[in-house]
């Protein structure tokens, strides 16, 4: 059976072998944040809609699942907002009722949770993933580009609320990109919020690969340590190198090079390789990180957008 909404297992590196849902159509989603490795946003909304059928999200869960080995998770991400498809709860007490023993995650940016119909479709998960870039409504408009209706206020009450009902794990992640949201004033406010919200573990990433605009740059290991330190906030770490993909059981070498195989051919774009080789562009996205910080592909960025291509040397 081929899954249009089912992609992996993928080598994660926050949750092992993970099974992916994707709940909405490509990049449909509250936030067009600059540093996505999806791309820009095409459909920018907070409207919550059954993006996707429920009854074929089943069919292919069921099947997989009949046929192959449990996964450490099954996580709700995708290449949109998996909050806006007003079905998500349906389908988490589904899974629960069904697969209890596969642990549950929902990747989230976290804008919904204001949403008291939303914070109680999600109460059923195991472990929450949103995410909060900015503590300012400057660094939030900056940084993550949302729809009209959000605010950076409403934003983090949403959050703080969510933590004080879900009997579940929260992971908070925070991107960092300089330029954009590491001004002492917006990372202040960053902790301020983070004091209140309480999450589980604080996760602080940036760029591994090209964002939705050109030009990014990814903030150093060192600037990351010192907001940790100056922080001082208890669990708060610095998510794993890309490296520590190829050391999980659901790296497939198969897939990786399938990907440089045809990048060996031409260059090509996430869309190029999507179109290809039939996979998610989540899937592709985790081997193109592994092949660049092998050094064995390089982004340039075109017209057209960013192409991979074979190591110059």
């Amino acid at each position: 059976m081929a899954y249009q909404y089912l992609f992996g297992p993928v080598p994660s590196r926050r949750l092992g072998i993970s099974l992916g849902i994707d709940l909405v159509p490509h990049k449909i989603c509250s936030l067009n944040c600059v540093y996505c490795e999806c791309g820009s946003t095409t459909k920018l909304t907070t409207e919550r809609l059954e993006y996707v059928p429920y009854k074929d999200v089943i069919e292919e869960l069921n099947d997989f699942l009949i046929a192959n080995p449990y996964p450490d998770y099954i996580t709700f991400s995708g290449s949109g907002e998996p909050t806006l498809n007003i079905r998500i709860g349906d389908l988490i007490r589904y899974i629960k009722r069904n697969f209890s023993r596969i642990p549950l995650a929902v990747l989230t940016n976290g804008t919904l949770l204001s949403d008291p119909d939303v914070r109680k479709e999600l109460l059923d998960a195991d472990i929450v993933l949103p995410s909060l870039d900015a503590g300012t409504n400057s660094a939030f408009s900056k940084i993550n580009r949302p729809h009209i209706a959000l605010d950076i206020e409403t934003y983090i009450q949403g959050l703080i609320d969510f933590k004080e009902m879900f009997s579940g794990e929260m992971w908070l992640e925070i991107f960092i990109l300089p330029g954009y949201n590491d001004d002492p004033m917006n990372l202040n406010a960053l902790a301020d919020a983070i004091r209140i919200i309480q999450p589980h573990r604080i996760q602080l990433n940036t760029l591994d690969r090209p964002g939705a605009v050109p030009g990014l740059q990814p903030a150093d290991v060192s600037l990351l340590k010192r907001i940790t330190q100056d922080w001082n906030l208890p669990n708060c770490e610095i998510i794993a190198s890309v490296s520590t993909r190829k050391q999980k059981k659901s790296f497939r070498k198969d897939i990786e090079q399938a990907i440089f195989e045809t990048i060996a051919r031409r260059p090509c774009t996430l869309e190029d390789l999507t179109r290809i080789l039939n996979l998610h562009v989540n899937e592709i996205n985790k081997y193109l990180d592994t092949l660049e910080s092998d050094n064995r592909i390089e982004s340039i960025s075109m017209k057209r957008g960013t192409f991979y291509q074979l190591k110059r040397d």
